[in-house]
């Protein structure tokens, strides 16, 4: 049950995140960091819905979106590494000030991703609190 919870409460940052997410950006290096992180938040999404239940478990699409999580979350440092900002940019400074511990909880999303078992509903139910706590641990220190 508390799996459960975590996982339709990252949905709801989620969705949340991506109704004010791209509005307004003006500098094109922050846009390409928003449009990776919105990869990642509607990927999660797709393997958190169905680990709910709010969607109905496919293995095909689950692996799908794994693939797709794990590649974003591997493009994370890349994307973050030119230190630009812009109006409406969540990235707290401290990405910059301390790029190598950002960096590394990045990986933990991407190990988290891969390990994954998308062959059964039960594995995607499981694999997905430690993907929820990557991105908690993360956005906790470095999303505003």
């Amino acid at each position: 049950m508390k799996l459960q919870a975590k996982i339709v409460g990252l949905g709801l940052v989620l969705v949340a995140g991506m109704a004010v997410a791209k509005e307004g950006v003006t500098n094109p290096v922050v846009k390409e960091r928003m449009d990776l992180m919105q990869v990642v938040r509607v990927n999660t999404g797709a393997l958190g819905d169905m680990a709910s239940g709010k969607a109905t478990f496919d293995a095909a699409k689950a692996a799908e979106a794994q693939a797709a999580l794990v590649a974003a979350a591997a493009g994370i440092p890349a994307k973050f590494e030119p230190e630009e900002t812009d109006p409406v940019s969540e990235a707290k400074p401290e990405i910059w000030m301390m790029f190598d511990e950002f960096t590394a909880k990045a990986k933990s999303l991407e190990e988290a991703a891969a390990a994954v078992d998308t062959a059964s509903l039960d594995g995607v139910k499981a694999g997905m609190g430690p993907v929820a706590e990557s991105c908690k641990a993360c956005h906790t220190d470095y999303r505003m």
